[in-house]
């Protein structure tokens, strides 16, 4: 079954930490992304109905209702089985959330990153600890109980007793699906680019060493899996049941389809994706160009093993898997790194903390 994927890529302030293609732009614009958004969708030819629809951002909690409604009136198969918006917390009303639900959404995703006003003060966030805390008791009375929490392992002045007050209010808030992200240092984020630089801004000096990083992703493991929710993939944890529908069908390379700005695209044998930048997919639009970049052909083999491998579940194999790569199985299974039950590969806790090197194996095989 297949998916869609919304962008919207607008913010009322840019994350220090950020590196997606989103941030603030003029106003104006974002209307005409609407119209631009709009009759992309139109124009798509439905080869299925899809299961699931996610919109990210960006902030996309922020975006006019009446665009919402618009958006999802042009997408077929509602009911969906699973409809994601990722919000901001603090931006969550009765009447909004009342009407996300009226319209088709059943998932809140909320960018929380730390339940520590000092960290959330250095990265840019302006929500607290008890704002996230009404805003859930918010969507369970509003019937949306399906909730996820973002957290980022990593954050300027984070320490150990900080990274275990964040996941103290997981365990007392019981969100049924946490993402826990190890901070991302590249030139595509302010508080990267300054890492990497050498500079001290966006608290750049106070970022916690690599190991210490490492430390408290093992930690949230262990906590998060004492609160029963257990991972079921790197950075995604859940009770059974509440894994998220839409994100494994990347993992599991299902077809999916996106939308607006930067959005990617698979239908099993070709990628895509859209033009990255707002005003490159509005002027695009605008004059009745194509929005969408050059297609690649999938490389089933390999991104069987690169995606795959992210999930607890693994791999199932077969013997051309093993012609073609057994060399590198057997390697990592003897340094600790997979694990094999059957035919089927996983990663060990060990493979996880390195999975990045470990994937690398298959994309250059």
């Amino acid at each position: 079954m297949s998916g869609v994927y919304i962008s919207w890529p607008f913010c009322a302030q840019k994350c220090t930490f950020c590196n997606f293609a989103s941030g603030v732009q003029p106003k104006g614009l974002e209307a005409e992304y609407a119209e631009a958004l709009v009759r992309e969708i139109e124009a798509h030819e439905w080869r299925w109905a899809p299961e699931t629809v996610y919109f990210g951002g960006g902030t996309p909690s922020a975006m006019p209702v009446e665009i919402l409604e618009r958006i999802l009136s042009r997408i077929p198969g509602a009911p969906w089985r699973e409809a994601t918006i990722e919000a901001a917390p603090g931006g969550l009303f009765p009447e909004r959330v009342a009407a996300w639900k009226s319209a088709g959404i059943n998932r809140i995703s909320l960018g929380v990153q730390s339940f520590v006003k000092a960290e959330l003060a250095r990265t840019g966030r302006r929500h607290d600890a008890t704002v996230v805390e009404k805003e859930i008791e918010l969507l369970r009375a509003a019937g949306i109980p399906n909730i996820n929490v973002d957290l980022i392992a990593g954050l300027p002045g984070q320490t150990e007793a900080s990274w275990r007050e964040s996941l103290a209010w997981i365990e007392k808030l019981r969100p049924p699906h946490v993402s826990v992200y190890m901070l991302e240092v590249d030139e595509d984020s302010r508080l990267g680019a300054e890492l990497l630089n050498g500079g001290v801004r966006y608290g750049a000096s106070d970022v916690p060493a690599d190991d210490a990083v490492a430390g408290f992703y093992e930690i949230a493991v262990a906590e998060l899996s004492r609160a029963g929710i257990e991972r079921y993939e790197i950075s995604n944890f859940a009770v059974p049941g509440a894994e998220s529908a839409h994100n494994l069908k990347y993992w599991r390379r299902e077809p999916y389809i996106g939308f607006g700005a930067d959005a990617h695209s698979f239908d099993s044998e070709l990628r895509w994706q859209n033009v990255e930048t707002v005003g490159e997919y509005v002027n695009q639009a605008r004059v009745g160009r194509n929005v969408r970049t050059e297609s690649t052909e999938a490389q089933p083999d390999e991104e069987r093993f690169f995606v795959g491998l992210r999930l607890t579940e693994g791999v199932e194999t077969d013997p051309a898997d093993w012609q073609r790569f057994g060399a590198a199985f057997e390697r990592l299974i003897a340094l600790g790194m997979m694990e094999q039950t059957g035919a089927r590969l996983r990663l060990t806790p060990r493979g996880v903390m390195v999975s990045n090197e470990i994937f690398q194996e298959f994309i250059a095989a």
